[in-house]
């Protein structure tokens, strides 16, 4: 294990022997989050903090664990992180780092009936493996993790694209969560937080933009999609495609958080006639 001090601070890192400090300080996941939990550590400088008066502060970093994408890429960092007070009261540090994703609201609309019909709309669900959640069919709306170069509307029709095989511009998509966040009373989303949903943000870092994209196409395309094979394949994603009506997308996702958030963000901003 090797120690060093986080640049500009006095929080000292520890750090396994498989991640230098020059790997940790450039990945994007760390570099967010560091910035992001700095930021809102300053705000306590403020009067009116709620920790004004026995502030906490970033104290060490350990790293427990690194995992590797193809054996060289960075992808995880498994850390712990002290941030505590004078008094010595800690606040829960645990942290599963991967970085953002992409989450895509597919709406496919029959070209046979009204544009502004909504009854009639259909959404799409992959159906998956995914291990961490035990299951070997977990169904939730096309998603994926963010490419380290990509921007997230370009991410999102790729994601669309791989994951259903339509192909989507980047400007047929609307970012629902900035949009959403349009509508928050100014002064009151302070902290540096990304313009994203947070899952877990107990245990992960994780962040995911919620994108929409409505296509009209003919019924029988529609129908086409219903259980077809999709998915990088020879990179084991396995994924099924089922279409279901839009207005049970929440019944048949609800096990999956961003499956939810995506249909909450998509009847708040129709009702809203933002969409």
């Amino acid at each position: 294990m090797s120690t060093f001090t986080l640049p500009g601070s006095r929080t000292r890192v520890n750090t396994t022997p498989d991640l230098s400090q020059d790997d940790l300080l450039s990945f994007p996941a760390f570099k967010v989050w560091i910035s992001t939990l700095q930021r809102s550590l300053a705000r306590q400088q403020s009067p009116s903090h709620e920790f004004h008066g026995d502030p906490y502060i970033l104290r060490t970093i350990d790293i427990q664990a690194v995992d590797r994408f193809g054996g060289s890429r960075l992808g995880f960092i498994k850390l712990k992180a002290d941030v505590s007070n004078a008094r010595g009261e800690s606040l829960p540090g645990s942290v599963f780092l991967r970085g953002g994703s992409v989450g895509m609201l597919l709406i496919l609309q029959p070209d046979d009936i009204p544009t502004s019909q909504e009854n009639g709309k259909w959404a799409i669900l992959t159906i998956q493996p995914r291990l961490p959640a035990g299951s070997l069919a977990f169904a939730e709306i096309p998603a994926g993790m963010l490419d380290d170069h990509g921007t997230f509307a370009g991410g999102a029709a790729k994601e669309i694209q791989e994951e259903t095989g339509l192909l989507v511009q980047e400007n047929e998509l609307i970012d629902m969560t900035a949009l959403a966040l349009q509508s928050v009373p100014e002064g009151s989303e302070d902290e540096a937080l990304q313009k994203a949903v947070y899952p877990s943000a107990g245990g992960s870092d994780e962040f995911i933009p919620l994108f929409l994209c409505q296509k009209r196409m003919p019924r029988k395309e529609i129908e086409a999609l219903q259980g077809k094979l999709t998915g990088e394949r020879e990179h084991g994603e396995k994924i099924t495609l089922k279409v279901v009506p839009l207005e049970k997308l929440w019944k048949e996702g609800l096990r999956d958080g961003k499956t939810l958030a995506a249909w909450a963000l998509y009847q708040g901003l129709l009702q809203e006639g933002k969409i």
